[in-house]
């Protein structure tokens, strides 16, 4: 049941993070700008959201390591 939920959860932000991904390059294309002014929002916005997503896997790495750590102290103190 938990496996289910953590698909779901993971679905969900993947979701968010490409809903706000479209939103914003939508939102930069459709404004009242020169060209060249739009794609170098278009081009921060795409560093700033591979930094989020960077910061992202970071954050779930660790909180990875930090359960497989509890586990593997779990089975050493059932030994």
């Amino acid at each position: 049941m938990s496996e289910n939920g953590s698909n779901s959860g993971f679905a969900f932000v993947a979701g968010l993070l490409v809903g706000a991904a479209v939103g914003a390059v939508a939102g930069l294309l459709f404004a009242p700008e020169p060209g060249s002014e739009t794609r170098k929002k278009i081009a921060n916005k795409g560093k700033e959201l591979s930094e989020d997503l960077h910061d992202k896997f970071d954050e779930l790495k660790d909180a990875v390591i930090e359960v497989l750590d509890d586990i593997n102290e779990e089975k050493a103190e059932n030994a």
